[in-house]
């Protein structure tokens, strides 16, 4: 175990919610939560990313987009972490590859929201991390119908199980799409209404209560 690195014994199974969490926001715990509860998930390590490729505009600072997860993401069975920083790793496959080697009795399942599967076969090595990890989905507003009809979902449809119970006991490649009740919260709406703004932690914190918690 490295020094600095989360905890986690033999069998224990994790779930992996990667993004850039520019801000954190109710949505982000929704699922979370709801990933507990319907996967039989011992933890879940929030992958706080330095960057994203996909996108044009860079995140606000690292430390910002930390404290505000962890004012939004209060669980004792939640990790808000720096990994890929420290790690050095530049896309999710290589995050994976490296967590399963530093954790190799450890069982991974990776967490995204329907927003993500839609967009999922731009990612680098898409196929290697279902390949490697169960995958879970979660339903998110406007983006049931394109993450069910994603290239990502088609390429892999035969791998697809109806729940997600007991999902990090399954071999991959398996993955399942979880309905449930939807958070509307947006970390794109959030900005718009200019309710994040990197180095004024009293307008973040505030926004934690404003209406985006369901």
């Amino acid at each position: 175990m490295r020094a600095g690195f989360p905890m986690a014994t033999r069998g224990m199974v994790i779930g992996l919610l990667g993004g850039s969490f520019d801000p954190a926001h109710e949505g982000h715990a929704h699922i979370t939560r709801e990933a507990i509860a319907r996967m039989g998930l011992d933890q879940v390590w929030w992958l706080v990313t330095p960057g994203n490729p996909l996108k044009s505009r860079q995140p606000a600072p690292m430390a910002d987009r930390l404290a505000q997860a962890r004012r939004v993401m209060d669980h004792p069975r939640v990790r808000i972490t720096d990994l890929e920083t420290a790690l050095g790793t530049k896309t999710t496959a290589d995050t994976i590859d490296r967590l399963r080697a530093i954790y190799p009795q450890v069982r991974f399942v990776w967490l995204m929201g329907a927003d993500n599967l839609v967009q999922f076969h731009r990612w680098g090595r898409w196929r290697d991390i279902l390949r490697s990890v169960p995958v879970g989905v979660l339903a998110r507003p406007g983006s049931g119908v394109a993450a069910r009809l994603s290239v990502a979902a088609r390429a892999f449809r035969v791998d697809q199980v109806a729940r997600g119970e007991a999902l990090g006991a399954r071999k991959a490649p398996v993955w399942c799409f979880v309905n449930l009740p939807m958070n509307t919260a947006s970390s794109t709406a959030i900005r718009a209404a200019g309710k994040w703004k990197s180095g004024n932690p009293q307008r973040q914190a505030s926004f934690k209560n404003d209406g985006h918690r369901s």
